[in-house]
């Protein structure tokens, strides 16, 4: 009887685990899952500042082009385009600065302000991925760029005025 009592007390432990490794679950879960979390964060963060980036020159792109067709003249149009962009972007809190804007027309020859003619503005700019420190100029390096292109058409009825 002896025996099987010494017996059945040497395999309880590899039944129930071995008993120096009691409460390390705990710890092994809370490494794992900051191994795991940290990087899943980040990357919600990123593709958040990413798609406020494009909805940002998507917006800009649209209503530079909507205002360019309504203005009365060349100059003004340019000028409404540009405090498009710009109002556009700072919505979403970024540079108007850092912004490349480009507005094309198909009827170049008379003038982007005809009827029928379609003016089509682009704008681009670098959205910087967050938490990335601005130490040797990496934060350029670090950054996504985004574009977004829209288009209107000059109303048939549209005259001078």
């Amino acid at each position: 009887m002896r025996h099987a009592k010494r017996w059945a007390e040497s395999r309880r432990p590899h039944l129930h685990g071995y008993a120096g490794e009691s409460g390390s679950a705990s710890l092994e879960f809370i490494t794992a899952g900051l191994i795991l979390l940290v990087p899943l964060v980040y990357l919600v963060v990123a593709m958040s500042a990413l798609q406020g980036g494009s909805l940002a020159v998507e917006g800009a792109a649209r209503q530079a082009a909507r205002v360019y067709v309504q203005a009365p003249d060349e100059a003004t149009a340019q000028t409404r385009a540009e405090r498009a962009v710009q109002f556009a972007l700072a919505d979403y809190g970024l540079e108007a600065g850092a912004a490349q804007v480009d507005i094309h027309c198909t009827a170049a020859t008379t003038g982007c302000l005809t009827r029928h003619s379609a003016v089509t503005v682009t704008v681009r700019i670098s959205v910087a991925l967050p938490l990335v420190p601005d130490v040797l100029s990496v934060r350029g390096a670090a950054s996504v760029p985004v574009q977004a292109t829209a288009t209107q058409v000059v109303s048939r009825f549209w005259a001078t005025q």
